[in-house]
């Protein structure tokens, strides 16, 4: 996702004009930001965005929002992610991949992943998430796992996933079958392919 895709995606915005606004202002004021943010919601809406699956408006004016920022990105994302409700805090989430913060925001993606809020779990397993270490990278592929969290969610899943998940993911489906629970279906698939080929039981087989 880029900010011009978002920015075509605003155009029918409710109020485009308080978003034009918005944005010159947070350009020239960053700390006005603290008040253009919250408002996001009332003044562009919050309802999906057509062509972008997965994007709410506030969500996308948000994100644009804070790259409109000139300086101390991740200071500012910090900040309204703290601060912030739920829906705000997957708009720093979701625009962690836009922003010139390095790892710097790892530290948000560990704070959303810990909660039992699904959507924030799902946010913090975009693009950004290529920043985490291959253990949590892990450990939040199983909390998906044991919320509900659609793994189609989770970016870069085919290519990090590894022997370590398919034997941790082995783990959990004896454990669910022993207790009379089924796993998810993506989880199963996932596993399926990470067994292929090895020598070891897949999924199904187990």
């Amino acid at each position: 996702m880029t900010a011009d895709q978002l920015r075509a995606a605003l155009r029918e915005v409710s109020d485009p004009d308080w978003l034009a606004e918005a944005l010159r202002r947070v350009a020239a004021e960053p700390d006005s930001i603290a008040r253009w943010f919250p408002a996001a919601g009332r003044r562009c809406g919050r309802h999906q965005l057509a062509g972008l699956p997965g994007w709410t408006a506030d969500e996308a004016a948000r994100v644009l929002l804070l790259t409109s920022l000139p300086t101390r990105h991740a200071e500012r994302a910090d900040a309204l992610y703290r601060h912030g409700d739920a829906a705000e805090k997957r708009a720093v989430l979701k625009a962690l991949p836009l922003l010139p913060i390095g790892a710097a925001g790892v530290p948000l993606l560990h704070d959303a992943i810990r909660t039992n809020d699904t959507r924030l779990v799902a946010a913090a397993l975009g693009p950004y998430a290529r920043h985490l270490d291959p253990a949590a990278w892990r450990q939040a592929v199983l909390k998906c796992v044991f919320t509900g969290v659609p793994l189609a969610v989770v970016a870069d899943l085919d290519t990090r996933a590894d022997a370590e998940l398919a034997a941790m993911l082995a783990a959990l489906t004896a454990e669910r079958h022993a207790a009379g629970r089924s796993m998810p279906a993506d989880a199963t698939d996932l596993l399926d392919r990470l067994t292929a080929g090895s020598g070891r039981p897949t999924a199904r087989e187990a």
